[in-house]
């Protein structure tokens, strides 16, 4: 970071225009301050930080170039979004990042005018820019569209969609190629800056324009051949082929650290009446902070951290969390089963397939951000008599859907998936909350749905869905700390679709399907001590269904409460269905589903954002106690617990 005496400018910005006759000294000076900036507010809240540094002069030069936000940018993802939120009008906030009732972690259309399409899902920007460019056209419009993407989300088939639209389309539409995974090296000097401004100038594009129309009254085979003679010489220097094919004009490589070098090209592609265009921004994660510079992530995910000495503080585990709990579980039955391998889309260490891939390298695949090619790459594996674990967010597996049902589930091929992240996860919001994974495969006919409750049940599902080869099986766990509770040596084979009881009652019972179990327990507990004798039972499966089980405590007991982290349609509506279709619901039993509410539900705090999905104990007492028109003096302590 720049130690030159200076007179402040980011206080002199509050908003893009504040920025836009500023010299590039000063742009290079906002910068620095902008990085220092970013450094101390993720210090506080925690959040993105790698990707975000990596972008502080392409922020500060897209804001001065472009009249944002009339001109639309769209970040790609959103880790890299929170030197833009500081320049459009929310630095004040910005130390109530991902905290509760503050901003979130990533852009967002009702936060702010300057983030015209939410994204925290990989790979949507060049989709979402062609729309925006498309309606412009249609309405008589001439703003500009910006769309930033990097070179991870540019693994997805999603974005080659997208430019092979948009070029067929040749609309006006800007895509910025972040790319953090190559080093800055000559080719990324002056003389590849030079190039790019040549190429992206006007007197450039004249003369091309005027070949292309003296090619066009060629025969054929030499306007295709003029036409490939360019596109080739220009990749020689450039590399674009490939942006090219797709009908992108291609500028780069250039430096995305160096205000020189990316204003005129920005300049340049700004007043282009061509497109599209796609400029190569070669950039650096982490940049200008030390610690995230040396780190092996890039600081790419942190807890609150020491400015100074970098670093986090991750305070001390209670427990195992459920995600290294499944990785060491499968570790050994890979141990056991050599046709056992792990298959990841880009996340090895969110899923916790890192120490896999080193214990078996040739047995743990990372197929980038590509989601829907996991899937159905897991089911040509399951064809060969391999047995895949697919490792995926709920929030993510929702991109492979069709080929969860249409390549695994309606072949009824042994495909294994270990959804992680099942519920809500506190800062990261409503893009990244495990909502609907039970009720979105439940309903598939083939396929075995499970939850653990606890570490140990977790440990029991990864053997069960090793030694399962009937078709397709998933079991969901959240995110963060289990329970404490002790771990078996190892998993033992669960009966499918055979719940368990885990606490005698006669009056209430509550049948939890996931981690609300010890949230039920604390409820039974309660209700017991108001003269309420609670039965509490484990579902362990949506599907196959318990029916003995729900059999026996809709006989025994006046109320049954179904508890589930998920939404509306899942396995509490499983349960309504056989009732209602086995006439259990025609004699006293009252019957309450408890799940999350039919909302997407911002960050915060994980405990109070159950609170506000109703699944906490106090939820479930008072739930009960409304059922069985129960009013106690002791309900008003009901709230502490």
């Amino acid at each position: 970071m720049s130690t030159r005496p200076h007179t402040p400018l980011l206080d002199k910005v509050k908003e893009p225009k504040d920025m836009r006759n500023f010299t590039i000294d000063q742009l290079k000076q906002l910068a620095d301050e902008l990085r220092q900036e970013t450094i101390d507010a993720v210090s506080v809240t925690g959040g993105h930080l790698g990707a975000g540094l990596g972008v502080v002069e392409l922020t500060v030069a897209i804001h001065h170039v472009f009249n944002t936000p009339e001109d639309r940018l769209i970040w790609d993802v959103g880790h890299q979004c929170y030197p833009h939120k500081i320049l459009t009008g929310r630095r004040d906030r910005i130390r109530t990042l991902r905290q509760a009732g503050g901003l979130s972690g990533f852009t967002k259309r009702s936060e702010s005018e300057y983030d015209p399409f939410g994204a925290a899902h990989s790979s949507t920007s060049i989709s979402a820019g062609l729309g925006m460019a498309v309606g412009r056209d249609l309405k008589g419009r001439t703003n500009n569209v910006v769309s930033v993407i990097g070179d991870g989300s540019m693994s997805a088939g999603m974005a080659y969609e997208a430019m092979n639209n948009a070029g067929a389309m040749d609309s006006r539409q800007i895509v910025i190629l972040n790319d953090n995974d190559m080093s800055i090296a000559p080719p990324v000097g002056a003389m590849s800056a030079y190039l790019s401004r040549l190429l992206s100038g006007p007197s450039y594009r004249n003369i091309r324009e005027l070949m292309k129309q003296i090619a066009s009254r060629l025969p054929d085979p030499l306007e295709r051949t003029a036409k490939r003679a360019e596109e080739f010489a220009r990749g020689m220097v450039t590399g674009g082929t490939l942006f090219e094919e797709l009908g992108f004009y291609y500028i780069g490589p250039i430096d995305g650290h160096n205000m020189e070098h990316l204003i005129p090209v920005l300049k340049n592609a700004r007043d282009s009446e061509t497109g599209p265009i796609l400029i190569h921004c070669v950039t650096q994660k982490g940049k200008g902070y030390a610690p995230a510079e040396a780190a092996a992530d890039k600081y790419h995910g942190v807890a609150k951290f020491d400015v100074v000495t970098g670093a986090q503080d991750k305070g001390i585990p209670n427990a195992p969390s459920y995600t290294k709990v499944f990785a060491d579980a499968l570790m050994k039955e890979a141990i056991k089963d050599e046709n056992i391998v792990a298959v990841t889309a880009a996340m090895p260490d969110g899923t916790g397939l890192s120490n896999f891939a080193k214990e078996f390298p040739d047995r743990c695949f990372d197929v980038g951000i590509a989601e829907q090619h996991a899937v159905t790459f897991a089911a040509g594996l399951a064809t060969e008599g391999i047995k895949p674990f697919v490792a995926i967010y709920s929030t993510f597996l929702q991109r492979g859907y069709d080929q969860v049902v249409h390549d695994v589930d309606l072949q009824n091929l042994p495909v294994r998936f270990a959804i992680d992240r099942a519920g809500l996860v506190g800062a990261d919001g409503a893009t990244h909350a495990g909502s609907f994974d039970t009720t979105y495969l439940a309903c598939l006919p083939n396929m075995v749905v499970m939850a653990a409750a606890d570490e140990a049940e977790l440990t029991h599902m990864v053997a069960t869905a090793a030694a399962y080869d009937d078709g397709p099986i998933s079991f969901r766990y959240p995110r963060g700390e289990g329970v404490g509770v002790d771990l078996p040596e190892e998993g033992e084979i669960l009966a499918i679709g055979k719940g368990r009881i885990v606490k005698e009652g006669s009056k209430v019972a509550i049948l939890s399907f996931g981690t609300r179990l010890e949230e039920a327990i604390k409820a039974a507990e309660a209700l017991d001590s108001l003269g309420l004798s609670t039965t509490v039972a484990d579902a362990r499966f949506c599907k196959p269904l318990d029916e003995d089980l729900i059999r026996k405590l809709v006989a025994e007991h006046s109320l049954l409460l179904t508890v589930e982290e998920g939404s509306v349609g899942g396995f509490g509506s499983h349960v309504m269905q056989f009732l209602a279709m086995n006439g259990l619901l025609d004699g006293d039993i009252k019957v309450r589903p408890m799940c999350m509410n039919d909302t997407y539900v911002d960050h915060g705090k994980p405990e109070k954002m159950y609170d506000e999905a109703g699944l906490n104990a106090a939820q479930m007492i008072s739930v009960a106690l409304e059922a069985l028109d129960i009013e106690s003096d002791s309900s008003k302590n009901i709230s502490s617990l």
